[in-house]
């Protein structure tokens, strides 16, 4: 199996992001506390870790993450399952699928806050709603594009739902499934950050807005990086356990 990541990509990639972001520093003209040198960020890092700010809020992200995102996915394949099978329902549902999908997460955000208060139901509702379009969709057609020929051959062999749908559709469509899963986990990140932002007071989200309000640069940049990192790495594991999902299932060696 190949490596995920490279480490040594991964290496190169950040010292050229850091060396650019060194020489603007040092070519620019703004005040060392509106733009920090890099040195600044790594030292409110540290100063972070130290007090326990940065872990407190990236636990607090990752359970809402996770709490979002896990729910909307397990959602949206198991209506997307259905609802590829029932094409005849879909019909009907689309229209109203495709009239919310290209509303922005956010612009619910004062709708959910006037609902739910602040704290962490608005971020996961957030993050729910980020992932469930990209999933549902790609389910959907996922299902539609099983191939015939396992379907005859299944009806051959007298396999019957739900076992159809879980011993032979669903195998079959996870590939395209897992194209969704994989766009869906770097939106539901995007958001959950924004949500954070607005209907929230902990996290990593509201870790940049209290840093704006309290004119630390150095713990904004340096929190933007974590944020970055983290979405990496959450990329990176979706990556080997759908991999290890798809050799399970003969897909890939």
């Amino acid at each position: 199996m190949k490596k995920i990541l490279s480490v040594k990509n991964v290496f190169v990639s950040i010292a050229i992001l850091i060396s650019i972001w060194e020489l603007l520093f040092l070519s620019s003209d703004f005040s060392e506390t509106l733009f920090p040198s890099p040195l600044q960020a790594w030292q409110a890092l540290l100063e972070m870790c130290g007090d326990g700010t940065l872990v407190t809020n990236i636990g607090t992200s990752m359970y809402r993450f996770l709490t979002g995102y896990v729910s909307s996915v397990i959602a949206a394949v198991f209506l997307g399952l259905m609802l590829g099978r029932m094409r005849w329902i879909f019909k009907y549902v689309n229209p109203a699928v495709q009239l919310l999908r290209p509303i922005s997460p956010t612009a619910w955000m004062p709708f959910i806050v006037l609902l739910f208060g602040i704290g962490d139901i608005p971020a996961v509702v957030i993050i729910f709603i980020a992932a469930f379009f990209p999933v549902l969709l790609s389910t959907v057609a996922a299902v539609r594009n099983v191939n015939p020929i396992y379907l005859k051959v299944s009806q051959n062999f007298g396999i019957r739902q739900p076992g159809l749908m879980w011993k032979v559709i669903f195998p079959a469509a996870f590939p395209q499934i897992a194209n969704g899963i994989h766009l869906a986990i770097g939106t539901a990140w995007i958001f959950l950050v924004a949500g954070e932002m607005v209907g929230a007071q902990s996290g990593l989200g509201y870790q940049i807005i209290d840093a704006r309000n309290n004119i630390r640069a150095d713990i904004l940049l340096a929190t933007i990086l974590v944020i970055g990192f983290i979405g990496l790495l959450l990329d990176a594991a979706l990556k080997l356990l759908e991999k290890r999902i798809l050799k399970a299932w003969g897909g890939v060696e």
